[in-house]
């Protein structure tokens, strides 16, 4: 879990059970225009879960982070006053295991809140969802893209399933079809960064370099681009054997996020490509000092281990 979100609101109903056996989610809620909504509520909701909802406020940065949710499959909604609900799944990991932070962006309007699931917020939902994702984890791409459609079409305000089921088609390298399903979340979400950078790590992994720096670059030039279009943007600059390029997209990630280490990571590894072994030293001992429990800092220990014998 990153660091800036340790000091957000606490969540209501905090759980009393082992920190072996929860974890922590924090995120953002912000308007479409990038300004952080205070007072928002998220809640996260899993039928199979005791309890089964838990909610938090933001803050006036529009930070928030809730504690004590069990492993598993979660839905999370953000709502707030003349805004519409958004809906974002997360499998959650325990303490010690980094969560995903969730970036909300919420239109205008009128929209009541309500639950992402609408009236089929049972168990028996949430049964499919944990039975498509068995699909997908089994590698039975075709099948579970079934499943993840089926589910849509009961719970239509889930519409961020695509973007696993634009997953699915990659790892198919059905590219077109993949690209698809990212648009079709745009639709109704045109502001959803995920599927903005799927569709440029999509035409990165077709060998469409020229449309995955199109797209990426289209994304970072708006006003509310995230750390993690910065990162890919870099990562398809480096793809494409301009180093300095990537280091400034690199870098533009570092600087958003100081406490994310994955973007250090690549700049201490530009840095050993260029000889530089005392820099990407300093920069791997950045990663572990921004979390040390990340799977980022594990690698740099081994890259500094390797760089002083």
């Amino acid at each position: 879990m990153r660091k800036t979100f340790m000091t957000a609101v606490l969540v209501l109903a905090f759980a009393a059970v082992s920190a072996a056996q929860v974890g922590r989610v924090g995120g953002t809620v912000k308007d479409d225009t990038g300004n952080p909504i205070k007072g928002a509520s998220v809640i996260a909701e899993n039928p199979n879960s005791s309890p089964n909802s838990l909610t938090a406020a933001t803050d006036d940065k529009g930070r928030f982070s809730i504690i004590g949710l069990r492993t598993g499959p979660w839905t999370f909604i953000a709502q707030a006053p003349g805004f519409e609900p958004m809906s974002a799944r997360l499998d959650v990991k325990t303490v010690g295991a980094p969560n995903q932070p969730l970036e909300f962006k919420l239109k205008k309007g009128a929209a009541p809140a309500v639950s992402a699931l609408g009236n089929l917020a049972t168990k028996d939902l949430q049964a499919e969802l944990a039975s498509a994702d068995n699909l997908y984890n089994a590698q039975r791409w075709d099948d579970s893209i079934a499943a993840y459609r089926a589910i849509m079409a009961k719970a239509p305000a889930l519409s961020v399933i695509n973007l696993q089921i634009a997953a699915a088609y990659r790892n198919k390298k059905d590219y077109d079809s993949a690209i698809a399903a990212y648009n079709e979340l745009l639709k109704v979400d045109p502001g959803n960064d995920k599927a903005k950078i799927g569709i440029g790590m999509t035409n990165l992994e077709k060998g469409d370099l020229a449309a995955a720096e199109e797209t990426l670059t289209r994304a970072a030039q708006g006003q509310s681009a995230t750390r993690e279009v910065f990162y890919n943007l870099g990562e398809v600059k480096f793809a494409k054997g301009e180093a300095d390029e990537a280091t400034k997209w690199y870098q533009k990630a570092a600087d958003l996020d100081p406490s994310w280490g994955k973007p250090i990571l690549k700049l201490a590894l530009v840095q050993l490509n260029k000889g530089d072994k005392d820099a990407a030293i300093k920069l791997a001992e950045k990663v572990i000092a921004a979390d040390p429990t990340s799977p980022e800092a594990a690698t740099a220990k081994a890259l500094i281990e390797q760089l002083k014998k």
